[in-house]
């Protein structure tokens, strides 16, 4: 046990924990890309796919769980990392080193990014999970209701509609994804080099297929809010939700004057 505990003690031991925790978590942000990628269909679509994983609250919970602590395994050992990394060198390399070394920007700044999109982890959780009040009009998203298979449920694509329609939360958003994507860019391949997949062989073949599948993540999230935003998404429907909530007296967060629309 003294052993085991040793190694992921260890510089190289942390290396493993990030790169299988970064690992499980990669397989998280395809899965739940492919989920939200329903939006572009009918709203049945995405709704019955929310209303399949409302209906099963032991499975989600224990997901949800297990992704917390595998998410602050990640982070802590982010942190950690460069800790050891910053204590082994206090003083920092020289710019034309950095360029020797072939240091890239991604890498110098991993920890920043993943903090960013930590923020905006918490942040989506707050306005489309938890709905929070007062995150951007959240409160009211509890009112946007469909029947499915006879019960009155959570309206997940006039969430996702009304939401996206405002301005800065689809930047924010973007702004997110651009991050998540340099930071899965180098941070899958540095797993595979934490695994001892670089050699003349695979390395060559390992960067490309990480380009494609983060270049890939990336379109499909960004594809999202920027259809949405642009009314290529959802218009009608927004337009009936809006309706629906003007008659609780509610004004839409996309209505309003800060999102850059006329109440109606």
């Amino acid at each position: 046990m003294s052993i085991v505990t040793g190694i992921l003690k260890s510089s190289l031991g942390k290396k493993y924990i990030m790169a299988g925790t970064g690992a499980l978590l990669l397989l998280f942000v395809i899965g739940h890309l492919i989920g939200n990628l329903q939006v572009f269909g009918p709203p049945e679509l995405i709704n019955n796919y929310a209303h399949f994983l409302q209906s099963k609250p032991v499975l989600v919970w224990s997901a949800r769980l297990g992704l917390l602590v595998i998410l602050v395994a990640h982070v802590t050992t982010a942190v950690q990392l460069a800790a050891m990394n910053r204590a082994a060198r206090p003083v920092t390399y020289a710019p034309t080193e950095n360029v020797s070394y072939g240091a890239k920007w991604a890498s110098r700044y991993m920890l920043l990014s993943g903090l960013v999109v930590l923020a905006f982890i918490i942040y989506h959780l707050a306005h489309f999970t938890a709905l929070v009040p007062g995150i951007n009009g959240a409160e009211d998203f509890r009112k946007l209701r469909t029947v499915m298979h006879g019960q009155s449920v959570p309206d997940v694509y006039g969430m996702m509609i009304i939401g996206f329609q405002v301005w800065w939360v689809s930047l924010f958003y973007l702004i997110a994804q651009g991050l998540l994507f340099m930071h899965l860019q180098h941070g899958v391949s540095s797993a595979f080099q934490s695994f001892g997949f670089r050699n003349h062989v695979w390395w060559p073949r390992i960067e490309t297929l990480t380009k494609i599948v983060t270049i890939a993540i990336f379109i499909g999230y960004a594809l999202i809010p920027t259809a949405i935003y642009m009314r290529v998404v959802g218009a009608d429907y927004a337009d009936k939700v809006r309706a629906e909530l003007k008659q609780d007296g509610t004004v839409s967060p996309a209505e309003s004057p800060a999102a850059g629309k006329e109440t109606h």
